[in-house]
């Protein structure tokens, strides 16, 4: 289990801060996804919790123990990160590309074991991208390309993973085929994820637990059926919004404007 407790952040002393005491509990085998609309805090609360940023107070646990000010190696063997997109200098094959998810297991001036490369090549597998392995990393679609960044955090072999805004580049297929396998893998390896999405009805499909972020400050947390209602998603967003029932599934709606 990780837990963010009390995150208070800002650029400077000066400012207003960007978090608020923000808190989060994501438990193993589950998806936390982190919702909010663009300025909510979403990408700085990750970057407090990875340690990119250093947050004015508060604190970062995992399985108990404070992470806060650890170094980023012993980081990075428990929380991988996922981008929303990335573009390498260098056409590097899918399989080396997901092999650099090994980095935090292969010493300075050491090279990648036999371990590390068939933990790439079970990642790659899992994510079903065998067949771009040999493919250089720079000429494949969106959303292939998302799902090696998945692998790479995979073949990184650590319990948390963070997604910041996986599908926000991405058509509705590749959205669909990037969390369906996103949640395949949470399951199929107890990992502890973190996610951000822009779609509150991405959010009621592929989460068990919502966090709402609203200037800085958790708006509402819990369950996405109990939590995404037409109340606290007007706040948020600032619009009002229809939820409603289809096939036992609620579903968030804009509404029919009238010209």
């Amino acid at each position: 289990m990780m837990k963010v407790r009390d995150i208070y952040f800002n650029h400077n002393r000066t400012s207003g801060n960007i978090l608020n005491g923000v808190s989060i509990t994501a438990k193993k085998g589950h998806i936390t996804v982190v919702l909010g609309p663009n300025g909510s805090g979403k990408t700085t609360l990750f970057n407090c919790i990875t340690g990119l940023w250093k947050p004015v107070s508060g604190t970062v646990t995992y399985c108990g123990k404070n992470i806060t000010s650890a170094p980023h190696r012993e980081r990075a063997e428990i929380i991988s990160v996922v981008p929303q997109d990335h573009e390498p200098p260098f056409p590097y094959t899918v399989f080396d590309a997901v092999l650099m998810g090994r980095a935090p297991h292969v010493g300075i001036f050491s090279s990648p074991t036999k371990k590390d490369r068939d933990k790439t090549s079970e990642a790659v597998e899992m994510m079903g991208i065998g067949h771009l392995a040999r493919r250089p990393y720079t000429k494949i679609s969106g959303g292939e390309r998302q799902l090696v960044l998945i692998a790479r955090g995979i073949a990184q072999d650590s319990p948390v993973m963070i997604l910041d805004e996986p599908t926000s580049h991405l058509d509705l297929k590749n959205q669909i085929m990037v969390l369906d396998r996103v949640h395949e893998t949470v399951k199929a390896r107890k990992l502890t994820v973190l996610m951000t999405v822009h779609d509150p009805n991405l959010a009621m499909i592929y989460s068990d637990h919502v966090v709402m972020l609203h200037q800085g400050t958790v708006l509402s947390s819990g369950k996405p059926v109990d939590v995404l209602n037409k109340t606290h998603l007007k706040k948020m967003y600032g619009h009002s919004v229809n939820v409603f029932n289809w096939k036992g599934i609620k579903v968030v709606h804009p509404g029919v404007r009238k010209c």
